[in-house]
């Protein structure tokens, strides 16, 4: 992932690997955005219910008879959701393991007989399209973890080096910012907390700044200067890099801070073992 951290006077860029898991590669039930992929997910706390939307189907889960919804899988957008629910609701710790003592018994929690892996059914057989039970695993859910904690850690390290503690805004690129919810991404911790109302999806900025700098000279310049004064840092060899990283595998982090998710995720989920972290 390509990241940018400016202000009116400097410009600093980076990239981390965050792999493609939040795209949907590399986990069990991934899969690009399309008909039947799995792209919003509510779940309920205490009873641990699942509620999803799929692409091509305007109605939820709750809504339509099982066999209406055709499931195939989880796209981008839906992966977000999925680990972000997953923690807010008590499915997953903070660590991203799975909360077994709550989950005991549960219909949707199982350990896969072939694979010896703890899963979590977000999808019934009988509602997806592909004759097997759609599930986020304990493997999928480590992935995920990786791919947020190094852009996460990528976000601190380039604050460090401007010298701030925080963004004002947030602006998200590409189709994965167009359909990303922005209150689920800063629940997981994609992000360092922030105004949720000061995160937004801008589509595709590459695209509009090719079209702006083609057609108005100003644009070009402005673009010229850009290319010629950001700085760009390379992650990976900062001697901070692996201990943010660490720390930013947990949810939404070991010890930073979120007072932007007050009241959207219980108190005693998002401050747990915070003060043993300390």
């Amino acid at each position: 992932g390509e990241l940018v951290l400016g202000n009116r006077h400097k410009l600093i860029s980076s990239s981390c690997a965050t792999g493609p898991a939040l795209e949907g590669a590399q986990l069990s039930f991934g899969m690009r955005a399309a008909p039947g992929a799995i792209e919003r997910i509510d779940i309920e706390p205490v009873t641990f219910e699942v509620n999803y939307k799929v692409i091509g189907r305007d109605a939820w889960r709750k809504f339509s008879e099982p066999h209406e919804m055709k499931a195939k899988g989880i796209c981008g957008s839906g992966i977000l959701d999925v680990l972000a629910e997953l923690y807010s609701s008590g499915v997953i710790t903070k660590t991203g393991a799975f909360n077994k003592k709550p989950l005991k018994d549960h219909p949707r929690f199982r350990k896969n007989a072939d694979t010896g892996q703890s899963e979590f059914i977000l999808a019934f057989k009988e509602e997806s399209s592909i004759d097997k039970d759609i599930v986020i695993t304990q493997k999928d859910i480590r992935q995920i973890q990786l791919a947020k904690g190094a852009l996460y850690a990528g976000c601190k390290l380039m604050f460090k080096r401007m010298g701030i503690k925080k963004a004002d805004r947030v602006k998200i690129a590409g189709a994965f910012g167009t359909h990303v919810d922005r209150t689920k991404a800063l629940t997981m911790g994609l992000f360092p907390d922030c105004e949720i109302e000061k995160i937004e999806g801008i589509g595709n900025a590459a695209g509009d700044g090719c079209r702006a700098a083609l057609l108005n000279v100003k644009k070009r310049m402005e673009a010229n200067w850009c290319s010629r004064n950001v700085e760009y840092i390379e992650l990976t060899v900062e001697p901070a890099f692996e201990r943010e990283f660490m720390e930013a595998m947990q949810l939404p982090h070991m010890t930073d801070q979120f007072p932007h998710l007050k009241g959207i995720v219980p108190p005693e989920i998002l401050h747990q073992g915070m003060k043993d972290a300390r």
